[in-house]
């Protein structure tokens, strides 16, 4: 049994050379909430999150629903999938059949690592495994349900795994907790938990050593039924990544905004229980390109956030304290859409002039955005994005800046001349204009305050 593995004992270790004790985390969420979340999750600000899996197959949803969840929605006979999936496919055609055309024939897991890292993206969270059940790794607990098995007879989430890793960016894996279709869910949750998910979780855990997981599924149940306490003791105490993993906060129906590591928000709707979210915690938005995560065939190019859209919500989430985790939705063959390809690159040549206000930066104390500028702040610097351009003046207000305060656009040299006015600054940006800017999209003025 899991929760029988689980030791909590007292551990010894040498800090500076001196001994200390470390206590290990309880299975209550009072310890597990204490943790403090690794700071690399917090200073990469921006990811890259990929659903991959059978359902890439039919590619198919009603406009603004999931096509990810397809599966699901043909189990409605009255609905547009079941529609769909009768003309297309025949009515006696069974979802688990979609598997064998899951090929992914096209898939260059280096390709597609260094468009991330193009992106300026710093961390990848792949589906490792959906509602549906199918692995994307030759799981033990997945036999015939998996990617080895059937379809592509590759291992397609630790050969992604090894590319991204060789480019310096971190690797998660989002995982769900439950199982559309699965006997053992559906007639003994207890057994299932057991017998199934946990053993398949931990293998996970152990072969591909994730530096973030990305729990989801958790809502029919209470935490406590799904051990989750119990497995994130262990997590955080006994397993191979203790000191670097990164859990999010969808374990248990009980959970979100209230319990796990960082909170997460989906397409902009939050749960947080009647309250703002705070920077109690780290909080993370996730959404799609498109208004489906997995990709869509039915969505056309009105669908689709432009670049601007997309750049101007990284700025807004960071400056409010958040990370943005983008998703991105592969073709069955292995292809991220040339569409999405285009996006991700717009946003890394944008971090590439802009991203010192970005990465590793908090939001700035005693401003307040609006929705024209948005304020940043790491070490000494002030950090204003402009989400359009000024034009011949920056008036900052609210700002009191020392005399030898020094202000730059990012991605030019030149110290830009300012003065005092009212209760803040104007900056004379007279010498820039629409042929000598570094960048589309948004401009950031870096502050270089006193010492």
């Amino acid at each position: 049994m899991f929760m029988k593995t689980l030791l909590f004992t007292t551990a010894v270790c040498f800090i500076c050379g001196s001994l200390a004790v470390q206590t290990p985390y309880e299975p209550k969420w009072e310890s597990l909430d204490a943790r403090p979340c690794p700071s690399w999750y917090t200073d990469a600000k921006f990811g890259i999150f990929i659903h991959w899996g059978v359902y890439s197959v039919p590619a198919w949803g009603p406009k603004g629903k999931y096509a990810e969840w397809y599966w699901s929605s043909m189990q409605n006979k009255s609905a547009e999938t079941w529609a769909f999936h009768k003309e297309m496919y025949g009515e006696d055609f069974q979802y688990p059949n979609f598997a064998a055309d899951f090929k992914a024939e096209l898939f260059e897991p280096q390709q597609w690592a260094e468009l991330f890292n193009r992106s300026g993206a710093k961390y990848v969270v792949l589906t490792s495994k959906h509602h549906e059940g199918y692995c994307l790794w030759p799981s033990t607990h997945s036999f015939g349900w998996n990617s080895v098995d059937l379809g592509s007879g590759r291992d397609l989430l630790g050969e992604l795994t090894e590319a991204v890793r060789s480019r310096g960016i971190k690797m998660g894996y989002y995982y769900s907790l439950y199982e559309w279709f699965n006997p053992l869910y559906k007639n003994d949750l207890s057994k299932y938990v057991e017998n199934h998910m946990l053993p398949q979780l931990t293998e996970l855990v152990e072969k591909y050593q994730p530096a973030l997981i990305f729990a989801d599924g958790e809502w029919n149940h209470h935490s406590s039924d799904w051990k989750s306490e119990s497995f994130l003791a262990w997590l955080f105490n006994k397993s191979s990544v203790k000191d670097e993993v990164v859990v999010n906060d969808r374990w248990g129906k009980d959970c979100r905004s209230r319990h796990g590591g960082y909170y997460t928000t989906e397409y902009g709707k939050v749960d947080v229980h009647g309250t703002e979210l705070t920077q109690e915690k780290p909080w993370e938005e996730c959404r799609g390109i498109g208004s489906s995560f997995g990709y869509n065939r039915n969505e056309s190019l009105e669908d689709y956030q432009s670049s601007q859209e997309l750049i101007h919500m990284l700025i807004k989430l960071v400056s409010s304290g958040g990370n943005f985790l983008l998703n991105v939705g592969p073709t069955a063959d292995g292809r991220i859409p040339v569409i999405m390809q285009q996006r991700l690159i717009d946003i890394g040549k944008w971090l590439e002039v802009n991203g010192e206000a970005i990465y590793s930066s908090a939001p700035a104390k005693g401003l307040k955005s609006n929705n024209s500028i948005r304020f940043t702040q790491k070490e000494n610097y002030l950090y204003a994005i402009c989400l359009e351009w000024p034009g011949k003046q920056l008036k900052l207000d609210s700002i009191v800046c020392p005399k030898d305060t020094e202000i730059k656009l990012l991605g030019t040299e030149t110290a830009l001349p300012w003065q005092e006015a009212g209760n803040g600054i104007v900056v004379d940006l007279s010498s820039l204009g629409p042929n000598n800017l570094p960048c589309e999209y948004a401009y950031t003025f870096k502050i270089k305050l006193s010492k």
